[in-house]
């Protein structure tokens, strides 16, 4: 196991292209990180960089405070799972899981006493005389992973490994990475473009967007705190809600003006802000998330918005509706399906000001106490 730290780090391609930017990141002996963003980002850049399969630009990249960054990739004992899972269709399961022990040449007896016991582990001992053609995806994927455990790695990578399996076996499947490596306590970096993926499996998830790193923290702090409208919107599911508005000061306090309605914040959320006389004025972006809008009749005076229903969609014991606001802003609202609304209803959402997400006009989140 080791501790894994990215100091300015830069990868910049001979064609001028700079795929990272000045990356700091620090990952603890024994965490599950989580890398997440849309394509073309940089977080499968930035796991190849640690594996040593991509040459560091600039920048220092350490592990367990040596710096590794003209070391070859054998040499830095760290294990890595592809998208493809790579395995060799010509060897049984067993000649799979083996294959890295006998290239460093370990001793025959240890060899099949190190691939018995992780196999065990995934449950693969039913399985270790047959060949990949013959197994399933979710097989193909834990003979995988567990031909990366045996050589007893300090670090284990992972790049989108579940992108090729079905919806059912993804879930199933990521819950099995995620037990795996509580039980083994190995450094894991795991690199996804689905942010369910991310919250649900990291101890801590770092987001990416075009080569920078945007915040790393555990998921419910990046569901709480987003430090900016980016980290915001691409945590969560449905998207964030943003709404271009302006903090004013009113008679009882500051209120927003959004879609040309005026809603109160309210004291409590004042009391968040670090400058709330500085607030006043400011053009605004409103987070407002899709479960965080309030049955109308449960709001308070000042915190309704009014709109058009565009479309619903049922989903159970719940309804997505799209609806438009007064200035034409389209918002989506995760309601109970009590009582469903049809495309042309005029309605009103309720808002929870302390529920609410505030952020400058240039995206990045208004400072908070």
């Amino acid at each position: 196991m080791a501790d894994i730290a990215f100091r300015g780090v830069n990868k910049i391609y001979p064609n001028g292209f700079q795929a990272v930017h000045n990356l700091d990141l620090a990952i603890k002996d024994g965490e599950f990180l989580v890398m997440v963003g849309p394509s073309g980002c940089g977080k499968s850049t930035t796991l190849r960089m640690l594996a040593g399969l991509e040459a560091i630009s600039s920048g220092d990249l350490l592990i367990d405070g040596k710096r590794v960054n003209d070391l070859h990739p054998r040499t830095r004992n760290i294990a890595m799972v592809f998208q493809s899972y790579a395995l060799y269709p010509h060897k049984t399961v067993q000649g799979n899981i083996e294959f890295p022990l006998r290239m460093a040449k370990v001793p025959a007896a240890e060899v099949k006493a190190r691939a018995l016991k992780v196999a065990r582990m995934l449950e693969l001992e039913p399985l270790l005389q047959r060949k990949p053609g013959l197994l399933s995806g979710g097989q193909r994927q834990r003979v995988a992973m567990a031909r990366a455990l045996v050589r007893d790695p300090v670090a284990f990578l992972m790049d989108e490994p579940l992108s090729n399996l079905d919806a059912k076996l993804r879930v199933q499947m990521r819950a099995e990475i995620a037990a795996l490596q509580r039980r083994t306590g190995t450094t894991t970096v795991y690199v996804t473009h689905d942010q369910v993926e991310a919250m649900t499996m990291g101890d801590r998830v770092a987001v990416f967007k075009d080569g920078h790193l945007q915040q790393a923290d555990t998921p419910q702090q990046l569901f709480e705190r987003p430090l900016n409208t980016f980290v915001g919107s691409f945590i969560g599911s449905p998207s964030m809600n943003l709404i271009t508005s302006r903090i004013e000061p009113g008679g009882d306090g500051l209120t927003l003006t959004l879609a040309g309605e005026r809603i109160a914040l309210g004291r409590g959320l004042e009391a968040r802000f670090e400058d709330p006389g500085g607030a006043a004025g400011l053009v605004a972006q409103v987070g407002l998330r899709p479960e965080d809008v309030v049955d109308p009749h449960l709001a308070g005076e000042g915190q309704r918005l009014h709109g058009r229903v565009v479309l619903t969609e049922l989903l159970g014991r719940e309804q997505m509706v799209y609806l438009d606001l007064h200035d034409s802003t389209r918002v989506v609202a995760r309601l109970h399906a009590d009582h469903r609304l049809h495309a042309g209803e005029e309605v009103a959402i309720g808002i929870d000001p302390a529920r609410l997400y505030l952020f400058r006009a240039d995206g990045n989140a208004l400072s908070y106490r």
